[in-house]
Parts: structure tokens; sequence; C-alpha cells
């Protein structure tokens, strides 16, 4: 992929290339391409002049960023002890079954990334799932196949 220079370097310079900004840098070019490609984190290492061996820490701390492609949504079930105990084991199992992927895969189309959290910190609704920032409560193996429907084109 050939990413755009000119895009790249305008998120470098709204937050006027300073190296304090590398998390919303990091955030923007997440939210333009769904990942990190390196060839982003070269260029902003370049351009905030820091090591991209610091950049790629940084990257790889935080789980909100992917180094790899992910799907136009992601799916993210909880597997904390309260949605374990309801049945989160089960409906990770339905979610794999049904996208034809494990946790951790990006979808052959594009479409679903399926992850899987320690805890969401929403125990009280449990089991959850959470897909594109819309959180699903107290959610059960039949309720996968509609809340997958709502996101497929």
């Amino acid at each position: 992929m050939t990413l755009e220079k000119e895009k790249l370097r305008s998120f470098v310079d709204k937050h006027q290339g300073q190296k304090k900004s590398l998390i919303a840098i990091l955030q923007e070019i997440q939210a333009e391409y769904r990942y990190l490609p390196e060839e982003c984190l070269r260029f902003v290492a370049k351009s905030l002049r820091i090591p991209l061996t610091d950049v790629v820490a940084v990257a790889t701390f935080y789980r909100a960023f992917s180094l790899t492609p992910r799907g136009k949504h992601v799916c993210t079930v909880c597997q904390g002890t309260a949605c374990h105990v309801r049945g989160a084991p089960r409906i990770l199992d339905e979610f794999e079954r049904r996208l034809k992927i494990k946790a951790g895969q990006t979808t052959k189309d594009k479409q679903f990334t399926l992850e899987t959290v320690a805890c969401l910190g929403c125990c009280a609704i449990g089991p959850v799932v959470v897909v594109d920032n819309d959180y699903h409560a107290h959610t059960t193996v039949r309720k996968v196949g509609p809340i997958l429907k709502k996101y497929q084109r």
C-alpha cells in the first residue's frame, strides 16, 4: 500500500510536530488505516526525530493499536470472571464459528476482527460484547447472529 505522505504530514503538523503528541498522532493514523503500517511508524519517527524503537514501543504497548490490518468492525468478547461464568467462552466459540476465524484474527473480507479482553469493567451487564464501541449487554449465543447481522454490509 502506498501511503499518502501529505496525509501523514498533516497528522504530524496538526500537533506541531511535538514528541509529546506521539500517541495522538498514532491514534489518527490508526483511525485512517485501521492499523499502523510500518512505513507510517517510520515516517512518524523521522518527523518527530525520535528513534523508531520508541515509536514501536508505544504502538505495541497500548492494546488500542494494531500493527496488522484490522477489519472494518472490531468485535471484542469479554472473558473476565463475571462474563466467563455467565457463558462468555460459548459466546466466543459462536463468534469464531460464524466468522470462521479465531480470536485475534480478521476475516478474509476485512469486515470483522475478533478480539478478547480480560475485563471490560461492566460486570453487572455481562456477558458483554463490544462492536465498534457499541456495548451489547447480557449477550447469549442466540444473540451472536443478530449482533453480527447489524454490522454486515
